[in-house]
C-alpha cells in the first residue's frame, strides 16, 4: 500500500481532511490527528487504543510498531504500509477514524 491508496480511503470519510505539517502528510478530524505518515511515507501512524497496542505489536512485530517515545502518551500505533493489503489498510483507516469522530457520525458511515 502507498500513501495514495490510504488517501483515497481517508479523504472519503466525513470530517476528515489532509494537512501538511513539517513536510509530513497527516489527516485530522477537527484538531485531532488520526493518521500520519513517516517522512519517507513507508510507515503510517494511526489512532489506536494505547491499552491494546502492546498486544497488537507483539502479535505481528513485522507489521506493527510502537510509536516513538514522545507519542506513547497518545492512543497511537504505527504500521508498515508494505505489509498491508487493501482490505486490511481500509479496516485500519476506518477504525482509526471511528476513534476520533462522534459516535453518531461513525454509526452513519457505511463501509
Amino acid at each position: 500500500m502507498t500513501i495514495e491508496d490510504v488517501r483515497r480511503v481517508a479523504e472519503q470519510l466525513p470530517r476528515s481532511y489532509e494537512v501538511l505539517v513539517r513536510d509530513r502528510v497527516k489527516f485530522r478530524v477537527g484538531k485531532i490527528v488520526w493518521l500520519a505518515f513517516s517522512a519517507d511515507e513507508t510507515e503510517m501512524g494511526f489512532a489506536f487504543p494505547k491499552e491494546e497496542r502492546e498486544v497488537l505489536v507483539a502479535s505481528e512485530p513485522d507489521v506493527f510498531l510502537m510509536p516513538r517515545r514522545s507519542d506513547l502518551r497518545f492512543n497511537w500505533v504505527e504500521v508498515r504500509l508494505a505489509a498491508l493489503d487493501e482490505a486490511r489498510m481500509r479496516e485500519i483507516v476506518v477504525d482509526a477514524w471511528r476513534m476520533v469522530v462522534p459516535k453518531t457520525v461513525a454509526l452513519a458511515q457505511v463501509d
